[in-house]
């Protein structure tokens, strides 16, 4: 029976019996279907807020290499001109304070992704389960990207007013034209530093998830390890 064939027949069962077939797959230890609706909501929010905590906060993106913001690949071109003529030093300005305005940004996140655990239905946990290692991260992102990008706008561009992003964008913008034979096209750097700022935030959640599903060390509580662990 194929796995399509065989999740649509789990659907026609009592929840209960649902959960008895599915939540097996996070461990060994599942004793109830309570119990591991539980384990799965807490594994969320620890994995949520690990993520924020760790990127949250001063240097979480700037000393991250994997999700640090860095000048938009438009201006790679621009980049390496400008710092073969020595003039990297507003290149370097401005990442840091792209980096400052997401880290400012990422705690405001909180609030939605706990929102959303509390919502999650049956079905939501089903595609979890029965999905790959990043399916709860997919679900948050489905549940609250439109919110997290209207709620990280204002705070990402008072930041960038106050770390002078703007400014430092518009000094190596000119700088390019300085440049004989120069030629670049030019981002919306606001845009650019929101859309990094969520792309970072989903990626280290995405990594927290996998940490949980398969790292022992990562099961911090009793009931995470009652129903994820392998014994």
């Amino acid at each position: 029976m194929n796995r399509r064939i065989s999740i649509g027949l789990l659907a026609a069962l009592p929840v209960a019996a649902q959960f008895d077939k599915l939540f097996p797959k996070l461990g060994k230890n599942s004793a109830s279907p309570e119990k591991s609706a539980a384990g799965l909501k807490e594994a969320l929010a620890i994995g949520t807020e690990n993520a924020i905590k760790l990127i949250g906060r001063p240097d979480g993106f700037l000393k991250n290499e994997i999700i640090k913001i860095l000048l938009p690949e438009k201006l790679k071109v621009v980049e390496k001109t400008m710092r073969t003529l020595g003039m990297g030093k507003p290149i370097d300005d401005l990442e840091v304070a792209m980096n400052r305005a997401a880290e400012a940004a990422v705690p405001l996140a909180s609030g939605f992704f706990k929102t959303a655990i509390q919502e999650m239905t049956f079905d939501d946990a089903r595609k979890i389960v029965t999905g790959g290692d990043t399916s709860a991260t997919d679900f948050f992102r489905a549940k609250t990207q439109d919110n997290l990008t209207n709620a990280f706008r204002p705070v990402i561009e008072k930041a960038m007013e106050e770390n002078n992003v703007t400014k430092q964008f518009d000094v190596v913008v000119g700088n390019v034209k300085k440049i004989p034979f120069m030629k670049a096209e030019v981002p919306d750097v606001k845009q650019y530093v929101l859309e990094k700022s969520l792309g970072g935030l989903f990626h280290m959640i995405g990594e927290e998830e996998k940490k949980i599903r398969k790292d022992p060390a990562a099961q911090v509580t009793s009931l995470l390890k009652e129903v994820f662990g392998r014994r």
